[in-house]
């Protein structure tokens, strides 16, 4: 049987809202007809998808699996929808994804050289969309700092750097040479528990629960707007804690956490040679450990990822 991508789609909008009437408002449909599709897809699939009553609506363990597949095979047929529509409007382009603070400007001039027909474009990405970006094919690569969801991804480690904690400068931590981990148990942590697994993990460490909620902030300047304002405290590579230096914020070494890999991603299922050469090129880029401390030749191209 041959999955139909519309009903596919249909069934993860359902699924993610656990409401039919939102998730037909959502994709622009009536909701009898989202429930009719869904009951076709489910008669299909020969497995029931949804338990449903007036109150609620809730996955199945077939529902489960349905949504966990489901995403990366929708990724994937973005992905190359958009592939083939850059194919057939001209100029080929090749599209590299960077977090905030991080130079590719010697990686993307070195393709561009290569390939003088090609167009080679950036963009800027945040924790949330890193990974997400090459999957659904907004970019061929993307230089990603782990954990990531590596599901339907192809990653080459680049290199590795310290993580600090920024805090106000006037903090009681502020202007030490280094603190353990555990020093910050009673602090409140801007960023998602996940990035930080570390911190998230530490006994007796202050929890949400009681607290104002954790703000939605997706860039490092929201959060280091934040952290001067005294709502909490960021972790971040240094290099990106020296990128965007600011008199309101400092950073202190953290002896106990471990340093974050940096690694280029790409889509599993994109064919595209061009993917391989980059990823050859960008290891070729990659500065030496000496070269990041010191600023060597190639090193600023490295240090701002966030």
């Amino acid at each position: 049987m041959d999955v139909d991508l519309r009903k596919l789609r249909y069934f993860v909008a359902v699924a993610e809202e656990l409401h039919f009437g939102r998730a037909a408002a959502r994709l622009h449909i009536a909701q009898p007809v989202l429930s009719r599709q869904i009951r076709a897809f489910e008669h299909e699939l020969r497995a029931e998808l949804f338990v449903r009553d007036r109150r609620s609506t809730v996955l199945t363990d077939a529902g489960r699996q349905l949504l966990t597949d489901a995403r990366p095979l929708l990724a994937s047929a973005e992905a190359l929808r958009r592939r083939v529509q850059r194919a057939a409007h001209g100029r080929p382009t090749f599209t590299i994804a960077f977090m905030p603070g991080v130079l590719v400007t010697a990686e993307a001039r070195a393709i561009g050289q290569r390939h003088p027909d090609l167009a080679v474009n950036v963009v800027r990405t945040s924790w949330d969309d890193q990974a997400e970006i090459v999957r659904e094919g907004r970019a061929d690569v993307s230089y990603v700092r782990l954990p990531v969801d590596q599901r339907g991804l192809r990653l080459r480690p680049l290199f590795t750097e310290p993580r600090v904690v920024v805090l106000p400068t006037d903090h009681r931590l502020a202007g030490k040479e280094s603190i353990d981990l555990a020093e910050l148990v009673e602090e409140r942590l801007l960023q998602d528990p996940d990035a930080v697994p570390e911190w998230r993990d530490l006994p007796n460490r202050r929890t949400e629960p009681g607290l104002r909620p954790r703000p939605e902030l997706n860039s490092v300047e929201e959060k280091l707007e934040h952290v001067a304002a005294y709502a909490g405290m960021v972790i971040l590579p240094l290099s990106t804690a020296t990128f965007y230096t600011r008199p309101d914020v400092s950073h202190v070494p953290v002896t106990d956490l471990g340093h974050n890999q940096v690694c280029l991603a790409w889509a599993e299922d994109n064919p595209s040679p061009l993917v391989h050469e980059f990823v050859e090129i960008a290891a070729r880029q990659t500065p030496q450990p000496d070269d990041r401390r010191q600023g060597g030749s190639g090193g600023a191209a490295r240090e701002g990822f966030a």
